[in-house]
C-alpha cells in the first residue's frame, strides 16, 4: 500500500489503486484509493463512488473500441527499495545486526527483505511465500507469535512484522516481547525532538492509543492529539496541523517527511537507526514508557442507539467522576461491526476492569430491554 501511494504520485498517475484485505484473510479482500497527490481519497469522494456503483452505470462505461489499456511498468519494485533506503541518513547502516521479518505472506515479501540486506543487515525470513490464499494467515503483524519463535531460534536482535498490505509494523525484541505501535511512536518522536526534524510540537494519535504514551510525550514538553480510529483520519489531521508523526497502536505509523500514508518497513527502519545509534537493546530501547492498565470489551447490538439512553449517559457520567483524571474512558460504536466498543484505562487495573464490566452490564441490560 505504501508503494501504491508512492508510486502514484512518483508517477504522476491520476488514481492509484491497491486491492487488498490488509491484515485481514484474503476473502476480505477490497480496495484503497489514491488520489494523484498520493493520499488516500476522502471519506466524500467514497460515498459518491459507492452510491454510483449502486445505480445503473452502463450508460458511463467506455465503448468496447474506447477502453482503456493496461501495461506493466518494470522496476517499480526497486523505486520502492531505493525509497525506504533514503529514509535512512547515507551513514547509517545496519551492520551488525540480526534481523528477523515477517512479511505475512503479502505485498512486501520481495521488497522488506532485500531493502534490510541492501543496507547491511543479516536478514531471516518468513512469511515471504504467499500463494493466494495464506496472506495474514497465523503470520503478520497481527500474529506475530510465529515471528517471536524465529527470534528465539536464529537469535536476532530483533524482529519486524509486517501485515498483508505492508502499511502497519509490530516490533519484536531480543526476548521475543512484541513492542506495539504506541512505543514506537515514543521513540521516533522523541529521537525526531532531539535531532530538531519533529514538526507540529507533538505527534497524533487515535482515542485508542495508551495514556502512558501522552504522560510520556508531555514529560518531554511534547504533545499529543487524538483523532478517529483509523489511519485516514490520522493522516488528515497530520496535514491539517503540520504533524510529521502519527499513528496507531496497532502499529500503523505515519511519517509524512516521507510517505503520504502508513508505512511498516520505513517505521521500522526508524527504529532500527534509533537502535544503532543508541547502540542497546531493542528491548531498552523500544520501552520509551509504561503502558497504563487498558481494558477494551464489546457489546454486540442489532438495533437501537443505547448510548443516547439516560441511564446509559449517567452510567458513563458516573464512571468519568470516578476515574477523577486517573484514567481515561472511550465508549463508542464500531465503525465495521455491530458492536459497541467499551475501553477504560487507568493506573489501578482492578478499577478499570470493574468499571468496564459495570458499563457492559448496563449497555447490555438496556439492550436487552429495547
Amino acid at each position: 500500500t505504501p508503494a501504491v501511494a508512492m508510486l502514484t504520485r512518483s508517477l504522476r498517475a491520476d488514481i492509484g489503486v491497491m486491492i487488498s484485505a490488509s491484515h485481514n484473510p484474503f476473502a476480505d479482500n477490497g480496495i484503497k484509493l489514491f488520489g494523484p497527490d498520493g493520499y488516500k481519497l476522502s471519506d466524500e469522494l467514497e460515498t459518491q463512488i459507492e452510491e454510483l456503483l449502486d445505480k445503473d452505470i452502463s450508460p458511463q462505461l467506455a465503448k468496447s473500441d474506447e477502453i482503456g489499456r493496461a501495461k506493466r511498468i518494470d522496476g517499480v519494485h526497486d523505486r520502492y527499495i531505493e525509497h525506504a533506503k533514503r529514509t535512512l541518513p547515507r551513514d547509517v547502516t545496519l551492520h551488525g545486526l540480526r534481523v528477523a521479518i515477517d512479511c505475512a505472506n503479502g505485498a512486501a515479501y520481495k521488497v522488506a527483505p532485500a531493502v534490510l540486506w541492501e543496507l547491511g543487515a543479516d536478514v531471516v525470513t518468513i512469511g515471504n511465500e504467499p500463494n493466494g490464499v495464506n496472506i495474514n494467515l497465523d503470520c503478520g503483524s497481527t500474529h506475530p507469535a510465529a515471528l517471536a519463535k524465529k527470534v528465539h531460534e536464529v537469535r536476532a536482535d530483533i524482529g519486524i512484522a509486517l501485515d498483508g498490505d505492508a502499511d502497519r509494523v509490530q516490533i519484536v525484541d531480543e526476548n521475543g516481547t512484541i513492542v506495539d505501535g504506541d512505543q514506537l511512536m515514543a521513540l521516533i518522536a522523541e529521537n525526531w525532538a532531539s535531532e530538531g526534524t519533529l514538526t507540529g510540537g507533538g505527534i497524533v494519535a487515535t482515542v485508542m492509543s495508551n495514556l502512558g504514551l501522552e504522560r510520556f510525550l508531555k514529560g518531554r514538553g511534547l504533545g499529543l492529539e487524538r483523532t478517529k480510529v483509523g489511519d485516514r483520519y490520522v493522516v488528515e489531521h497530520m496535514r491539517q496541523h503540520a504533524f510529521n508523526v502519527g499513528g496507531e497502536q496497532s502499529g500503523h505509523i505515519v511519517l509524512s517527511d516521507f510517505g503520504t500514508t502508513g508505512d511498516g518497513l520505513v517505521a521500522a527502519l526508524q527504529v532500527l537507526a534509533c537502535v544503532k545509534r543508541l547502540g542497546k537493546p531493542v528491548s531498552e530501547v523500544c520501552r520509551r514508557f509504561e503502558p497504563v492498565p487498558q481494558v477494551l470489551k464489546n457489546v454486540r447490538i442489532s438495533a437501537g442507539k443505547p448510548l443516547e439512553d439516560a441511564v446509559v449517559r449517567q452510567a458513563i457520567a458516573d464512571a468519568e467522576s470516578e476515574l477523577n483524571g486517573s484514567g481515561r474512558l472511550l465508549i463508542r460504536p464500531s465503525g465495521t461491526e455491530p458492536l459497541i466498543r467499551v475501553m477504560a484505562e487507568g493506573d489501578d487495573r482492578s478499577q478499570v476492569e470493574r468499571i468496564v464490566d459495570e458499563l457492559v452490564g448496563v449497555i447490555g441490560a438496556v439492550r436487552d430491554a429495547a
